[in-house]
């Protein structure tokens, strides 16, 4: 969908019968300023990725993007202790701010960032506080040292974008370390991680675990996110 036809599609979506929708790049940020009702969540993170439409016809935006995030890591790293350390965290876009957000709604205390544009990152600390630590990105391999937690949020090592190159050497054995990038599933940086002992956790299971919620909201029920979930996936 173009920009410029968002507005009309919009519109023409609950004509058409359909009682919702996932959102995704470049939309995610247009579309609160289109809908009737925002969460808090979305608002905070400044994005949806879903939209309900209404029975009153009004079109409420959440995300579930955090959502996703940590259903994802509580699968893929059961033992997960959001107590455990600090969290580092790569990137500072849109993804960055939703594992922040649901970060700090688990309780992690210190959450390190590093971005490539230092302003975007120093732009969280003013939303999420004095939890929020800057790195700058030459900074990003120390940034690393003693996180219980690392996430890249970065298109770095997807297909077609440039290869992930910040060293991994500090990495705490025991770590739990995930990628959003999903294609590839297995990326370097999530290879290098297991290498090191770490705990790695791929971007699959938080594309499906984020479209949990909105499936419940149109249909009211929850699908189950296994492994077979996973297996229709990769079929396509």
């Amino acid at each position: 969908v173009a920009q410029a036809d968002v507005k009309e599609v919009l519109a023409a979506l609950p004509r058409m019968g359909f009682v919702g929708v996932n959102v995704t790049i470049p939309h995610k940020e247009t579309i609160l300023g289109l809908a009737d009702l925002v969460s808090d969540r979305a608002a905070l993170i400044g994005a949806a990725n879903t939209l309900i439409f209404r029975a009153d016809g009004k079109v409420h935006a959440d995300n579930t993007d955090g959502i996703g995030f940590i259903e994802n890591l509580r699968q893929g790293a059961p033992g997960w202790d959001p107590a455990a350390g600090p969290a580092a965290i790569l990137g500072a876009g849109g993804a960055a701010r939703a594992v922040i957000a649901a970060l700090s709604e688990q309780g992690v205390r210190e959450i390190r960032v590093s971005n490539r544009t230092r302003s975007r990152a120093e732009a969280l600390r003013a939303e999420f506080g004095p939890k929020i630590v800057v790195h700058d990105w030459v900074q990003a391999a120390g940034m690393i040292e003693g996180a219980a937690t690392v996430v890249n949020t970065t298109s770095l090592g997807m297909v077609g974008k440039p290869e992930f190159r910040v060293p991994l050497d500090a990495l705490s054995p025991g770590a739990v370390v995930s990628d959003l990038v999903y294609t590839p599933l297995e990326t370097t940086f999530l290879v290098e991680a297991r290498a090191r002992g770490c705990i790695a956790v791929d971007g699959l299971g938080m594309l499906l675990h984020q479209a949990a919620p909105g499936f419940e909201r149109w249909f009211g029920r929850r699908p189950e996110v296994d492994a077979a979930a996973r297996a229709v996936l990769l079929a396509e």
